[in-house]
C-alpha cells in the first residue's frame, strides 16, 4: 500500500475542539496512555505518524509529561490546541515535507494508537491531514526497522508519450504490482487490457519489471526513477522487445 504525504487516521480532517475532545480524558490519563504507547517497538509493515516536535513539546507541558512540568500542567496558556504539523511542510503545501527533517528535533514519531488518541483528544488543524508512514526493513545482512519518513517519488510515463511524466510518491515497501495498478488508473487503462511496466535507467536502456511481488526496494528503484507503462497491441504483440539473456 502506498502511503502518501497526506492521509488521515479517520479518512477526513478533524477540527479541534479542546473542551469536548481533550475533556474526554484527564491530563493524568493522557500522560499515562501516551507514555505506555510510546514504548511500542517498531515492526515491519506497521504505520507510524509524524507530529511536529513544537506541538508535541507543548502538549507534554500541558499534561505535565515530564516531572519538571507538573506545576504548569492544565494551565490554559499551555494548551496546544489542534495538532498542527504546518512547520513540517514546504511553504503552504500540506502534502510535501521539508527536506532534511530530523527525528526528535523537528518531529516526533508516534505509533498508530498514540496518533489516534491525540487526534481524538485535540483534533487536527483544519486543512491538514495526518502524515502516515510505513515501517520498513533496512540493511543487507543485519536487518533493522526504520520509519520511512521520505517516500520514493517515481516519474510515471506511458510508452506512447515518453515526454510527459507524472510524479507520484511510493513507499519502498510497495510492490511492483501496486505501482502497475496505480499507473493503470492514472492512464485510464481498461480492465481487460494487458500491460507491463519497465524501468528506464539510462537514456535508452529499459529493464522489464516482471516480478510483481518484488518491492520497490528489492528492484533498486530510486528517487526520480522513470517507470514506463506499456500496453499490449491489438494484434497481441508488444512494442518493446525483452532483451535476450
Amino acid at each position: 500500500m502506498a502511503v502518501g504525504d497526506g492521509g488521515n487516521a479517520s479518512g477526513k480532517d478533524q477540527v479541534g475542539d479542546d473542551e469536548n475532545n481533550a475533556g474526554s480524558a484527564s491530563l493524568e490519563e493522557q500522560r499515562g496512555c501516551l507514555k505506555s504507547l510510546l514504548l511500542t517497538p517498531l515492526s515491519k509493515g506497521e504505520t507510524w505518524y509524524l507530529v511536529d516536535s513544537k506541538w508535541f513539546k507543548q502538549w507534554k507541558k500541558y499534561v505535565g509529561y515530564e516531572s519538571w512540568d507538573v506545576d504548569k500542567a492544565g494551565m490554559e496558556s499551555m494548551n496546544p490546541g489542534p495538532v498542527d504539523n504546518s512547520g513540517l511542510f514546504t511553504g503552504n503545501e500540506c502534502n510535501r515535507l521539508k527536506s532534511h527533517l530530523i527525528d526528535e528535533l523537528d518531529y516526533a514519531l508516534l505509533p498508530t494508537k498514540a496518533w489516534e488518541k491525540l487526534a481524538a483528544w485535540y483534533g487536527v488543524r483544519e486543512g491538514q491531514s495526518a502524515i502516515a508512514r510505513q515501517v520498513v526493513e533496512h540493511g543487507m545482512f543485519v536487518k533493522h526497522c526504520k520509519v520511512e519518513v521520505y517516500l520514493v517519488e517515481l516519474k510515471l510515463c506511458h510508452n506512447n508519450d515518453m515526454e510527459t511524466n507524472h510524479i507520484r510518491p511510493f513507499s519502498r515497501a510497495d510492490n511492483i504490482g501496486h505501482v502497475e495498478s496505480i499507473m493503470r488508473r492514472l492512464f485510464e487503462i481498461v480492465e481487460d487490457k494487458e500491460t507491463r511496466i519497465w524501468n528506464k535507467y539510462m537514456s535508452n536502456t529499459y529493464e522489464l519489471l516482471s516480478k510483481k511481488e518484488q518491492t520497490i526496494q528489492d528492484c533498486g528503484l530510486y528517487n526520480g526513477q522513470v517507470v514506463v507503462l506499456e500496453e499490449k497491441n491489438d494484434d497481441g504483440s508488444w512494442t518493446r522487445e525483452v532483451p535476450k539473456r
